[in-house]
């Protein structure tokens, strides 16, 4: 017995953990990815006409990928929550359940009669964790918020685009993942913190919050110049205490280079074939390099300008340089690398078709990673979970979608 269960695998880390998933676009759902993918039973609901990204999806092309991506080995279910019937099935479901999670603006589910103080007496255990754009008290509660207007209002924007151009928001979606990975990780705490008080809360976390630390560099800046606000600076480094520190021309497109330390500095010298330029006083020490930044950067460009990415890959690799080509979506998603570990995963959608896939960044050792399964179609679980969690027999769920409840 004691060798059958040595030989055994171990259990996911989260295994029999039952997850209530409520939320929408892309922050809740890929915190409830995250569980997912860690081997929890992610029950997710939707509205009869399904969550905005589903009904995004319908204008075609590829807006049903995200959908896709953040949905994997969920199990999907529809629900009225407007309806006292379909009030009454969530709180069954609840009842049964470790976590709930949500990113509804604030006082939405108060407004429903399911919020924390109704939910938390159903059971006792129950972890809520909530994403909010600005949280849940305050004077800007209320303020609605997506990625891009916390992008705005966090300062993010301000410190983005070169110059002489406009505030820019970041091309990718950073707030709402970021805000996404600080909620499943403050559901985690709480999960934790159960084993020894055996008791849920009430978990919240909010966008602007976690936008703000990023701004480390741009803060010190600031700081140090003493209140003043500086300018976007393109792709040098937010603080300016950095050379050579960006984005340059490469003989088919650009690379970026961070020169952190003098060592990279030096290094930098000898894949140019300029050692002879370590004491040179134009470049002599990081301080001179950036009160001189256009010079660095003039200096550092003639040299890459002679070089395919292809070539500066090699030499970066090969002489310890913080660098990389900058590399379009079509190449990272193809990257064997992310491939040879299991990040990504080349998968058949039945919707899609072969597409790309992410894994959780979470890798566990000794703990296989979670075998894919299609996000589910609108209310595909209805059946195994109203009539198998909750013992609905047939012509109860018939009567149930007949009243729009389901």
């Amino acid at each position: 017995m004691d060798a059958a269960r040595h030989d055994e695998p171990p259990l996911q880390p989260l295994a029999d953990i039952v997850v209530i998933d409520l939320t929408q676009i892309y922050q809740g759902p890929y915190c409830t990815f995250l569980m997912a993918k860690a081997g929890a039973e992610v029950v997710k609901i939707e509205p009869l006409l399904g969550e905005p990204s589903r009904i995004r999806a319908k204008v075609g092309g590829g807006a049903s990928l995200p959908m896709a991506m953040l949905n994997v080995n969920k199990k999907g279910i529809t629900l009225n929550l407007k309806s006292e019937k379909g009030k009454a099935l969530f709180k069954q479901l609840i009842a049964k359940a470790d976590i709930l999670v949500e990113n509804f603006a604030p006082g939405v589910m108060d407004r429903l009669g399911l919020g924390w103080d109704v939910l938390q007496v159903i059971n006792p255990r129950l972890i809520y964790g909530t994403g909010t754009g600005f949280g849940l008290s305050g004077p800007d509660r209320d303020n609605l918020a997506m990625d891009v207007t916390i992008q705005a209002a966090s300062g993010i924007m301000s410190v983005t685009g070169t110059p002489d151009g406009p505030p820019l928001r970041s091309g990718a979606s950073i707030v709402d993942f970021l805000s996404g990975v600080h909620l499943y990780g403050g559901i985690m705490m709480a999960l934790f913190d159960r084993t020894k008080t055996n008791k849920g809360r009430l978990v919240e976390v909010a966008m602007l919050e976690t936008a703000y630390p990023t701004l480390a560099s741009n803060l010190g800046l600031l700081y140090r110049q003493q209140g003043k606000v500086s300018g976007r600076v393109g792709n040098r480094h937010g603080g300016l205490a950095l050379a050579p520190y960006n984005v340059y021309e490469a003989a088919d497109g650009h690379v970026a280079i961070v020169c952190a330390t003098e060592h990279h500095w030096h290094n930098i010298l000898k894949a140019m074939g300029q050692e002879a330029l370590k004491d040179d006083p134009r470049f002599s020490s990081n301080k001179v390099r950036v009160e001189h930044i256009d010079r660095t950067d003039a200096f550092v460009q003639s040299w890459t300008k002679t070089l395919t990415r292809a070539e500066f890959a090699l030499l970066s690799q090969k002489h310890a340089i913080p660098a990389a080509p900058v590399r379009d979506l079509f190449e990272v998603m193809n990257d064997p690398h992310m491939h040879a570990r299991g990040a990504l995963e080349w998968f058949d959608d039945p919707e899609l078709g072969r597409i790309v896939l992410p894994a959780s960044p979470i890798v566990l050792h000794g703990i296989d990673r979670v075998a894919t399964v299609a996000s589910p179609d609108l209310g595909q679980h209805n059946q195994e979970i109203y009539g198998g969690w909750l013992g609905l027999n047939d012509q109860t769920l018939a009567e149930l979608k007949h009243e729009s409840v389901i």
